[in-house]
């Protein structure tokens, strides 16, 4: 088992394989140019899986594949089948914009992947295309009917945003009661690399749009998960992930991984360790004492906080494309 330095057991590994995007969505790398990071620079699916054992071992029970955009690393179905064989029942999820998914979701389906985490912020191709720069609704929509079509299980991810999509927010929810598929709400994370003029939503502007039209009950959080659920009165039940709140931290079970070979202990912190040294000499102890290293250092919590920065205060340099948010 693993425990942090704060007495929490951490079980879920996120694991970005490309920092790679074909989006340029505003909120995460809109100004990134189309260069990357070298192949050779990147860990190989060996060595990411060498590391992953150690961690299952250890009892990590949930694995979620992340980017960048993932389907954009080539042979990915062969990196899933590698961890489903290992441990059949474990939890594996992969988060995508689902763009590629058309032609990918029958064969990551074979390869043993379960659930899908699916970004859709707008249901309007205008509004689409200028959160992604890029005309990607219509391959979005099919992506997403392609995976309902071959049983795996799909939940929606939306970021609100002021004077750009604030007003999609049920329409969206709409969408995804009538697949039967759960929609999460996230609160827009400030960072360096978002276009510096958006304006997120606050978690309680987002609950008055849903209760323009429908009563709520609050839920509540399902263990260590990052979203506070809700039901509406029909019975459907939609989450909002909210990070500026003051107990988003309180039972954070999740440390990330880049394909580079970065463990990072919080999604907000540049606090990191690096694991390619060991995992490229084969040395399984040296990882072990890296990821050990890491949980005593894990932070109690994250640096958002609600309302507006204050004066001096930085807002976080961590780059989503990296970790796979």
């Amino acid at each position: 088992m693993l425990i942090d330095g704060h007495g929490r057991t951490v079980n879920y590994l996120r694991v970005s394989v490309t920092e790679r995007c074909n989006f340029r969505c505003q909120y995460c790398m809109p100004e990134k140019p189309f260069s990357w990071v070298p192949k050779e620079n990147l860990l190989s699916f060996e060595e990411l899986f060498l590391f992953m054992k150690v961690a299952m071992d250890e009892g990590v029970n949930k694995i979620r594949i992340t980017g960048g955009e993932p389907l954009l690393r080539e042979d990915l179905d062969t990196f899933i089948k590698m961890i489903h064989d290992y441990k059949p029942d474990i939890d594996l999820a992969l988060t995508t914009n689902a763009y590629l998914l058309p032609q990918t979701a029958q064969r990551l389906k074979d390869a043993g992947l379960k659930r899908l985490n699916i970004s859709l912020d707008s249901l309007k191709a205008d509004v689409a295309h200028k959160i992604a720069q890029k005309d990607v609704l219509k391959q979005v929509l099919k992506g997403i009917d392609k995976a309902l079509e071959v049983g795996l299980g799909v939940k929606i991810n939306m970021v609100p945003l002021k004077g750009i999509n604030d007003d999609e927010i049920l329409a969206v929810m709409d969408y995804c009661k009538a697949r039967k598929i759960k929609i999460r709400f996230i609160e827009y994370m400030e960072n360096r690399h978002a276009t510096e003029a958006l304006k997120g939503m606050h978690g309680r502007e987002i609950l008055d749009k849903v209760k323009e039209r429908h009563t709520i009950r609050a839920l509540g959080r399902e263990g260590a998960s990052p979203s506070f659920n809700y039901e509406l009165d029909d019975g459907y039940q939609f989450g909002l992930i909210d990070p500026h709140k003051h107990d988003f931290c309180e039972n954070c079970n999740r440390i990330r991984l880049t394909a580079e070979g970065n463990l990072i202990p919080c999604l907000y912190f540049d606090e990191a360790m690096s694991i390619a040294e060991s995992v490229k000499k084969g040395d399984i102890q040296g990882a072990a004492d890296v990821l050990a290293q890491v949980l005593k250092d894990k932070p109690k919590e994250n640096r958002w906080i609600e309302g507006e920065l204050e004066e001096g205060q930085e807002v976080s340099s961590r780059a989503f494309y990296e970790t796979g948010g």
